[in-house]
């Protein structure tokens, strides 16, 4: 469920309902909140339960206990096994409540909506919030920005859902990102870069080898791999490699 890199496109935060959810249906009787963290294991074969971490938030002890005794009694969830430490305070400002405890919670993936989300191309990019009966997904969109309306109305379709958009903002397009990029190359790296691109340096099999564009700028091959390689880390991460 996690997303090891940023992505790039539209970012979303969707305001969800979905049916036979324990969480939300906890949610929506009492106050309180959840944070769903991780999935730990993954079912094989897929009937088998999954077990998820949690976080249960409120402003008070009492309202804390009150959800996880709901979500206890819930037929839609497994046994909450709370970690050592029953309650404790919030220990970040981006935790919310005042209150917080986690647990472990086995539930059956059939009732997961993520996987409709990635079908449709809404990628999870950070813990979900469920508060009074509704889930809060923060996502990234992986495909053109015109096509979130017929893709929301996918995953409705295809899990019975209820969806809306909460926020949604923009990274810079394709051409500009492109452009960020490579004005983060020196003049010498660009250079090089846009030789070896050119020459088919990057395809495979190689159209051109390290020794035949050394020789066509009249440099040392070790100079060559040196503007590439450092050409290549600004490229792939222009925010984080240095100015050289």
């Amino acid at each position: 469920m996690n997303v090891s890199r940023p992505l790039h496109g539209t970012r979303l935060t969707l305001e969800l309902w979905h049916p036979n959810c324990w969480a939300i249906e906890s949610t929506e009787r009492v106050g309180g909140g959840i944070l769903a963290h991780a999935i730990y294991n993954v079912p094989a074969p897929a009937e088998e339960p999954v077990n998820g971490l949690f976080t249960a938030f409120g402003e008070t002890t009492e309202e804390v206990e009150t959800l996880l005794d709901e979500i206890q009694a819930s037929p839609l969830a497994g046994e909450v096994l709370e970690l050592q430490e029953r309650f404790g305070r919030r220990q970040s400002s981006l935790l919310p409540g005042n209150v917080v405890t986690e647990f472990f919670l086995e539930y059956d993936p059939q009732d997961m909506i993520c996987p409709t989300l990635l079908e449709h191309g809404f990628v999870h990019s950070a813990p979900v919030r469920i508060e009074g009966g509704q889930e809060y997904w923060e996502v990234c969109f992986a495909d053109d920005r015109d096509r979130i309306e017929s893709a929301i109305e996918g995953v409705c379709e295809s899990a019975g859902a209820e969806v809306s958009i909460e926020t949604i903002t923009s990274t810079p397009s394709g051409e500009s990102e492109r452009k960020h990029r490579m004005d983060a190359l020196t003049t010498t790296q660009r250079e090089v870069f846009q030789l070896a691109r050119n020459r088919g340096y990057y395809q495979w099999p190689r159209g051109v080898s390290t020794r035949e564009l050394a020789a066509e700028l009249d440099i040392s091959k070790t100079t060559l791999l040196d503007h590439l390689r450092k050409a290549e880390s600004k490229l792939l991460d222009p925010d984080g490699a240095g100015s050289e």
